[in-house]
């Protein structure tokens, strides 16, 4: 039985390391990691669900300079991984 990865691209550091097709989140609740996901979970409403949350938390100026996912990594990590499989 294969095991599929997440198509995530973890801890990358710079804005020039988001690939085409690509957008950065950083996820975490007391220090925050930056993730690199596919635009195609925009779409997906387990994460337009975490997106709402974002919302509600940080409105529009969110901390980090890009989009700030109030959860922890492994629920993240767990989450985009059941998308993948979508």
């Amino acid at each position: 039985m294969a095991i599929r990865l997440p198509r995530i691209i973890k801890k990358s550091s710079t804005t020039g390391d988001v690939p085409k097709g690509h957008f950065a989140v950083y996820v975490g609740e007391k220090q925050k990691k930056r993730f690199v996901i596919p635009i195609s979970f925009l779409s997906q409403p387990l994460f337009q669900d975490l997106l709402s949350q974002a919302e509600e938390e940080f409105g529009f100026n969110h901390p980090m300079g890009g989009v700030t996912i109030p959860c922890s990594e492994d629920v993240f990590v767990d989450l985009t991984s059941r998308l993948n499989r979508i």
